[in-house]
């Protein structure tokens, strides 16, 4: 038998590598993948090199801001141009999670889909609606273009990203009761959650972009302004953590055990912590001014706190604050801020815009702008390649 005569040992994906935000992601046009359901978890946790904490065997970056991709296909829904699912991929669980969307890796669809002709391109900014598989909710992104293809170069800063690049701004109006259909799945602008030491939490609950449960840094013996290291060493902060957001997972019903929410719910809801505003210094090492923020938040997502801030995190953070009475409202510099929110998180300073005006409603408010600015940036065009055998 010649050598070309045998089976092929490997097959091949076709893939892009994509930073979005302060993330970093693989890209698929869904074409290129089998159905949704087992054969394709199966490939994409392979592609990944999961589970392997260091995912040594594949593409991903040994770190869940680098564990992240995103599947996009052109609509047929009205009004829509994009379809894109979200999906996490753990490091050293066999698990793959499709509960929530990503903000930072939304905001490379758009220029993806441009540069794959999915989207006609129209200077000096195209408009892409996307439809997020993930929440049933439509993302809209305004994404700079030159000469037929997404533009990369611009001055905008990001915290967690060396350089500047293009401004992407990121619309999440449409966001609201992302999982639940609720801004406030319980109604409640704020509550309480009985933990196992007996004590009582209050909490807010939110869901927008992301479900979220938002608690006082200081309710839970932290200062507000840590770090990851601070937060992923300490074994018993990890598991008050987990509580929480079990206990608030078994709320809104994302799980009937609360000690099963990484089985039944990996990723939502997030955990925030949040403070008012001091200065620290970040992740990066750079000084971090209380003068530039309006209150700090740390975001804590399968178990793991974030060296950044998440960009679906930054928005229910954003809601959450006009929310009168919530965790979050009370924690911001008084007297709040019009139309914008700066966020005090690991790595810096993240600048959101929300406007709102007040209304009669269960949570007190109607939101007119609700969305944040990222740069995106291909980083590469390939093929990936998965043993056949392993599949």
């Amino acid at each position: 038998m010649k050598l070309g005569d045998l089976p092929p040992e490997q097959i091949g994906v076709r893939c892009s590598i994509v930073r979005g935000g302060s993330s970093k992601g693989i890209f698929f046009l869904e074409h290129d993948l089998p159905p949704a359901g087992g054969e394709r978890d199966a490939l994409l946790k392979r592609i990944m090199g999961t589970p392997d904490i260091m995912q040594i065997d594949g593409l991903g970056g040994g770190n869940l801001l680098r564990s992240k991709m995103a599947i996009i296909a052109p609509s047929a829904r009205d009004g829509v141009d994009i379809d894109y699912t979200f999906a996490q991929v753990e490091l050293d669980r066999d698990v793959i999670d499709y509960s929530g969307n990503c903000g930072n890796i939304s905001a490379g669809v758009g220029p993806f889909a441009i540069d794959a002709g999915l989207v006609r391109a129209v200077s000096p900014v195209t408009e892409v609606r996307i439809y997020n598989t993930n929440t049933d909710k439509v993302l809209v992104a305004q994404v700079p273009v030159a000469h037929g293809r997404a533009r990369v170069v611009g001055d905008l800063t990001i915290a967690g990203v060396p350089g500047t690049g293009a401004e992407i701004v990121m619309d999440y109006r449409h966001s609201l009761g992302a999982k639940t259909g609720k801004m406030l799945p319980t109604g409640q602008r704020t509550e309480w959650l009985r933990l196992e030491s007996g004590k009582d939490l209050e909490v807010t609950i939110c869901d927008v972009a992301n479900t979220a449960v938002f608690v006082r840094a200081q309710e839970i013996g932290l200062r507000g302004d840590e770090l990851p290291i601070e937060i992923d060493d300490n074994a018993a902060t990890v598991r008050l953590l987990h509580e929480i957001r079990g206990k608030a997972a078994q709320r809104i019903g994302f799980t009937s055990d609360w000690r099963n929410v990484d089985t039944d719910s990996p990723l939502l809801p997030f955990v925030v912590f949040v403070s008012p505003p001091s200065s620290y210094v970040a992740h990066s090492g750079a000084a971090v001014s209380a003068q530039d923020m309006d209150l700090k938040a740390r975001l804590v997502f399968m178990n793991r706190l974030h060296t950044a801030m998440a960009g679906t995190g930054s928005m229910c953070i954003a809601a959450a604050s006009r929310v009168p009475g919530s965790i979050v409202q009370q924690a911001v510099r008084a007297p709040a801020p019009d139309r914008k929110l700066s966020i005090g998180h690991p790595n810096g300073v993240m600048h959101v815009v929300v406007e709102t005006t007040a209304a009669d409603t269960v949570d007190g408010v109607r939101f007119d702008r609700l969305g944040f600015s990222r740069t995106a940036r291909k980083i590469m065009d390939g093929t990936v390649y998965v043993p056949c055998g392993e599949l």
